[in-house]
C-alpha cells in the first residue's frame, strides 16, 4: 500500500515546485515507509510514498510509460490489483511490452490500450491518478467501495489531491477550516458519512466507483461501477456452491504478495472463514500467522449486548488450533491506549472512533514485525445482511438510518447557536432520503424485502465506508489490510439474490455459513455476530472521565467553540454514556470522542466558519 499526492495548475510552472510536492509527500511516510519519489512537468506534479508489496525492485513510482521512448502517461498509485496477471497476459497478446512485474505498469498499459474502459476491468482496492500526457488530462480513480481513500481540493487554477487530508493541508493553498456541513458530518452523520464529502471546507473525496476527469475546461465526474439491477434466483445449493467458489478464488488472489502475509482472526464467522481458506491455500508445511486483539481481564469485564455477544479470544484460539495457524494475541492496556492518541488522530486527520481506533492501531503495530499484509473479515455483515439492524423490526420500521434507531448523535451536545445553524435533524433526514433515492428496487419483491434491500444499500454505501476508513490505522502502522468480502464479484452476486437466499430460519448470514461450514469448528459456525470489542477496563473508563472533567475546567478549550459544557456535565451527572458517532453501548466511546474532537481542533488549528 502507498500514499499518493499531486498538483495540477494550468497557470503555473510546477516543474519548479518540487519542494512543495516533497513536503506533501513526506506527510504520508507512514503509509509508505519503504521508498519515495516525485515527478514534475510544466503543469502537473506527482508524489509517491511506497509500501513495497509486489515487485519490490521494479515497482517504483511515480511511473512513466510510453512507446518508442516517448512518454505517454504517468501514474501515482496506491493499492493492489488482484487480477493484474490476467490483464497483463491479455495486454501482452495485444503487443504491449512490460519492463516490470508490477501491477502499477499494468494499470498504465491498460489505460493506454482501453482508455477509461480499463477502470471497470480492475479487480482490487485502489486509488490512483493518471496524467494523460497526450491529452493534458488528469484522471483520479477510486475502487468500487472506496477501500482506498482519495481526496481532492479544487484551487483557483487547478486541483490538489492526496491519499489523506494531511498531505493536502501541507500545501500552501489549502486551509484547515470547517463550516456548517463539516460540523454536521462529524457530529450528525459520522456513522453514515456523505459520499464525496471531505469534512474540511473545500475538501472533497472521489466517490467509490467513480473516476474524476480534470482538464483545463473543468471537472467531470464519471461513474464506472455501481450495484447491478438484475436479480438472480439460484437455489440454495447453487448459491452456496457459487459463493464458496468465489471466496476460494478471491482469497487465492488476495494472498498474492512478495512480503509476509497473515490474517486477522477474531474468532467470529467472517474472519475465521477467511483465515481458514488462506490456511488451506498455503497447504501442508506452511503455517498462516493469525492475530487478534484483547484486553487484560476482558473475559470477566466484557458486557454482552446486541453488537458484542461473547468474548472473542477463546473462539480465536479454537479456530487457530483447528486450522493450524500460528496465533498471536495483542493485549491493549489502558496506559498504552492513551500513549497513542496523537498517532491515531494523525492517521485520520479528523475525529474518529477514539479508543476503538487506538486498539486497532496497536494491533497493527504488533503485527508489523511479522506480516506486512493481512487478510480481514470486514464487510461480510454488509454483504450478507448480518448486523442486528437487519433483523430488528423496530430498526427496519425506523424512518432513518436503521443503526440510529433508539440512539442519539453527538449533535445533542452542540451549543444552541451551532445547533440552530447545523440543524442536525434536518441534515440527517436529508442525507437519509438522498441515500434511499439512490437504491433501486427489484421487480416482484415484497414490501418487506424491498425495505431489506434498501437497508442493504444503506449498509454498503453509508455504513461500510465509515468502517473501511478505519484501515487508516493499519496504514499508520505500515500494514496493508485486504478485504476479501469487498471483491465486487462477490458483492454483485449476493446483492442480486433475494433476501431469503441470504438469511433464513432466523439465522443471520445463512448463505455464508453454509458456504464455509466444512472449514470451521461447530462453535464458530453457530456463533452469533460479535463486533470489534471496546476496551472494558474500568481503569480506562475512569481515566477518560477524569480527563473530560479536566477539559470542562479548562478555560478556552477549543471543543467548547462547538460543544456546550453544561450539556456534557448533564450526561456525566446522570451517569449516562456520552453519545458517540458509532457505538451505542460503549461506556468509553463518547468520552473518547469528545477528547478527540478537542485534540483535533487544537492540533490542526482548525478554523470554524
Amino acid at each position: 500500500m502507498c500514499g499518493i499526492v499531486g498538483w495540477v495548475d494550468w497557470k503555473r510552472d510546477l516543474s519548479r515546485e518540487a519542494n512543495t510536492v516533497f513536503d506533501m509527500t513526506r506527510t504520508l511516510t507512514r503509509r509508505g515507509p519503504d521508498d519515495e519519489g516525485i515527478w514534475t512537468a510544466e503543469q502537473v506534479a506527482f508524489g509517491h510514498r511506497r509500501l513495497s508489496i509486489i515487485d519490490l525492485r521494479g515497482g517504483a513510482q511515480p511511473m512513466v510509460v510510453g512507446d518508442s521512448e516517448e512518454p505517454l502517461a504517468v501514474i501515482t498509485y496506491g493499492g493492489e490489483i488482484y487480477n493484474f496477471r490476467e490483464l497483463r497476459a491479455e495486454l501482452a497478446l495485444h503487443g504491449h511490452l512490460f519492463r516490470t512485474r508490477s501491477d502499477t505498469e499494468v494499470i498504465l498499459r491498460a489505460f493506454l490500450h482501453w482508455g477509461t474502459a480499463a477502470f471497470a476491468k480492475l479487480n482490487g482496492m485502489f486509488a490512483f491518478a493518471i496524467w494523460d500526457i497526450r491529452r493534458r488530462e488528469l484522471w483520479l480513480v477510486r475502487d468500487h467501495f472506496g477501500i482506498k481513500p482519495l481526496y481532492y481540493y479544487p484551487t483557483q487554477n487547478g486541483l490538489i489531491f492526496a491519499s489523506e487530508p494531511k498531505a493536502i493541508l501541507a500545501h500552501p493553498q489549502a486551509v484547515a477550516e470547517v463550516d456548517t456541513s463539516g460540523i454536521a458530518e462529524i457530529f450528525v452523520v459520522a456513522s453514515a458519512p456523505t459520499p464525496g464529502h471531505g469534512v474540511y471546507r473545500g475538501l472533497q473525496q472521489v466517490k467509490p466507483g467513480h473516476a474524476l476527469k480534470v482538464s483545463e475546461s473543468g471537472f467531470r465526474d464519471n461513474l464506472y461501477w455501481s450495484l447491478p439491477t438484475g436479480q438472480v434466483n439460484d437455489g440454495p445449493e447453487r448459491a452456496t456452491a457459487h459463493v464458496r467458489e468465489l471466496l476460494e478464488d478471491i482469497v487465492e488472489h488476495q494472498m498474492m504478495s512478495d512480503v509476509a502475509l497473515g490474517g486477522l482472526l477474531s474468532g467470529g464467522l467472517d474472519s475465521s472463514a477467511i483465515s481458514a481458506l488462506a490456511a488451506r491455500k498455503l497447504g501442508t508445511g506452511h503455517r498462516l500467522s493469525t492475530f487478534s486483539v484483547d484486553f487484560p481481564d476482558s473475559a470477566g469485564l466484557s458486557q454482552r449486548n446486541a453488537w458484542h455477544d461473547s468474548h472473542d479470544e477463546p473462539y480465536a484460539r479454537e479456530v487457530s488450533s483447528h486450522i493450524g495457524s500460528h496465533h498471536t494475541t495483542v493485549l491493549v492496556k489502558p496506559e498504552d491506549a492513551q500513549k497513542h492518541e496523537e498517532v491515531v488522530l494523525r492517521a485520520r486527520d479528523l475525529p474518529g472512533w477514539g479508543e476503538m481506533d487506538i486498539s486497532l492501531y496497536l494491533l497493527m503495530e504488533q503485527i508489523r514485525p511479522h506480516a506486512t499484509v493481512v487478510l480481514s473479515g470486514e464487510a461480510a455483515d454488509e454483504v450478507f445482511g448480518g448486523y442486528p439492524y437487519f433483523h430488528d423490526e423496530h430498526a427496519l420500521e425506523f424512518e432513518g438510518f436503521p443503526w440510529m434507531q433508539g440512539r442519539s448523535t453527538p449533535s445533542v451536545l452542540l451549543r444552541d447557536d451551532i445547533e440552530r445553524t447545523v440543524q442536525p435533524a434536518t441534515y440527517m433526514k436529508e442525507r437519509y432520503h438522498e441515500a434511499l433515492a439512490e437504491a433501486a428496487s427489484f421487480t416482484g419483491e415484497s414490501p418487506h424485502d424491498v425495505r431489506l434491500r434498501k437497508i442493504g444499500y444503506l449498509a454498503l454505501t453509508r455504513w461500510l465506508p465509515a468502517l473501511l476508513d478505519r484501515n487508516r490505522m493499519s496504514m499508520a502502522a505500515g500494514v496493508e489490510a485486504r478485504v476479501p468480502y469487498c471483491d465486487h464479484r462477490l458483492v454483485e452476486y449476493v446483492w442480486m439474490l433475494p433476501w431469503n437466499a441470504k438469511n433464513s430460519d432466523g439465522i443471520e448470514k445463512t448463505l455464508l455459513r453454509r458456504a464455509v461450514a466444512d472449514l470451521l469448528p461447530r462453535s464458530v459456525f453457530t456463533r452469533r455476530k460479535s463486533a470489534f470489542p471496546a476496551n472494558p477496563d474500568v481503569r480506562y473508563q475512569q481515566s477518560l472521565r477524569e480527563r473530560v472533567d479536566d477539559l470542562l475546567a479548562t478555560p478556552g478549550a477549543p471543543v467548547f467553540e462547538l460543544v456546550e459544557p453544561f450539556k456534557v456535565r448533564a450526561f456525566l451527572n446522570d451517569g449516562v454514556p456520552l453519545p458517540s458517532p458509532r457505538s451505542a453501548a460503549s461506556q468509553t466511546a463518547g468520552l473518547s470522542f469528545l477528547l478527540n474532537v478537542n485534540q483535533w481542533l487544537q492540533t490542526y488549528r482548525v478554523s470554524i466558519r
